[in-house]
């Protein structure tokens, strides 16, 4: 992302449940429409945490609609604890994960992180310090 900006780039991150709140909370379709418009316009948006929560329909259909907005024209970035078998635990409607994954994963590199989490890794040398 850093090097996007950089290369002058449009980017945007946030994590998934912002995200979802910004699009559950607008009260109108208008309001919707113009905030889905804001989350198909930069270069690359990085949504961080999809799968720490699971979402009701109407929030994994507005994720989906972002992803097919994005699809093919501009760049996204999804970071997940979950591998794509167990995104049926994330999204209630089992179609609408397939299109998504399917979007996601047509032309992507998908990145696998497998180690210890540093958080975990922290907490424990900070024990181990004051002690």
């Amino acid at each position: 992302m850093h090097h996007a900006i950089l290369a002058g780039q449009s980017a945007r991150f946030l994590t998934a449940s912002d995200f979802i709140l910004d699009l559950t909370s607008q009260e109108t379709s208008r309001a919707l429409q113009r905030r889905l418009r804001t989350y198909a316009r930069p270069s690359l948006l990085a949504v961080d945490e999809i799968g720490y929560l699971t979402y009701v329909a109407q929030a994994a259909d507005l994720l989906f609609q972002v992803v097919s907005r994005r699809y093919e024209s501009k760049s996204i970035v999804l970071t997940t604890n979950l591998p794509f078998k167990q995104w049926d635990t994330v999204f209630p409607n089992a179609s609408c994960a397939v299109a998504f994954i399917d979007r996601l994963t047509h032309h992507a590199e998908i990145i696998s992180i497998e180690g210890e989490s540093y958080r975990k890794r922290e907490a424990e040398r900070s024990q181990k310090s004051k002690r």
